[in-house]
């Protein structure tokens, strides 16, 4: 995968959410562009396998490798030991991308128990905003940076089973505006919305029905998630220096389209 990306040769990047689907792909992107990355998720084998496919890939081209970090997302004391490992280890956090995300839930919005609901903000709302304080008091303060947030067409719309996912990934759309404000001009904040992407994690919204939901895809397919890590990288870059506080839908249009399937 060729991306070009300004500014970002030699800046550091931590991803959560890094060691599987459009996590890993965006950390492929950005040492593919130069980028020092450090991944962070729940389990140390999974990392460790992610940086040795990353390593395998491009390590042997580009000389680098990628550090690693368990954390849970949701987790305040988890994400502090994050991001201060990457200071320490890599010298900087010069890009966050807020990619970890959970969905324990499928149903009805009324019938949701409160053990699911709680775990479902705490990790794709309170979580993109723990990640981005600790960047910003650790780092981004001082020196400046570019956060890129994981939000969802699910959050610009109404669909049955993922009503409380979307509406966490709604909150993440605001909030993505009202930290650009806030962080302006040191810290630039946008947000990528995807459509269904062909992730183990939104399995259970494609397996079986690829070609149906493609049909109602304008651009006649379903995501990959190098589709959604090159528009990540583009706004985490200087290409997009003058763009805060925007969501970029990434869906081939399908929130353009009759049907709006949100991933």
């Amino acid at each position: 995968m060729e991306i070009s990306a300004e500014g970002l040769e030699g800046k550091v990047a931590l991803v959560t959410g890094g060691s599987r689907g459009i996590g890993l792909a965006t950390a492929r992107a950005l040492v593919g562009v130069g980028a020092r990355v450090m991944i962070s998720s729940r389990k140390q084998e999974a990392l460790d396998a992610a940086a040795a496919g990353i390593a395998a890939d491009l390590g042997a081209e580009l000389g680098v490798g990628v550090e690693t970090f368990v954390a849970n997302a949701g987790d305040p004391d988890a994400v502090h030991s994050c991001v201060e490992a990457c200071v320490e280890r890599l010298g900087a956090v010069d890009v966050l991308v807020n990619n970890a995300a959970t969905n324990p839930y499928m149903g009805p919005l009324v019938e949701i128990d409160v053990p699911r609901a709680l775990k479902t903000a705490q990790v794709n709302q309170l979580g993109v905003l723990l990640w981005v304080q600790q960047a910003w008091e650790l780092w981004m303060k001082d020196h400046g940076g570019a956060v890129v947030n994981m939000a969802s067409i699910g959050g610009m719309s109404v669909e049955p089973g993922l009503g409380y996912y979307n509406v966490t990934k709604a909150a993440v759309i605001h909030m993505t505006r009202h930290l650009a404000a806030e962080l302006a001009p040191a810290v630039r904040v946008n947000a990528v919305a995807p459509g269904v992407v062909k992730t183990d994690f939104a399995r259970a919204l494609w397996e079986g029905a690829e070609e149906l939901i493609a049909a109602h895809v304008p651009l006649g397919r379903l995501g990959e998630p190098e589709d959604v890590a090159k528009a990540v990288v583009f706004l985490a870059s200087d290409a997009a220096s003058w763009i805060t506080g925007h969501t970029l839908v990434v869906d081939g249009g399908t929130t353009v389209g009759a049907h709006q399937i949100s991933g």
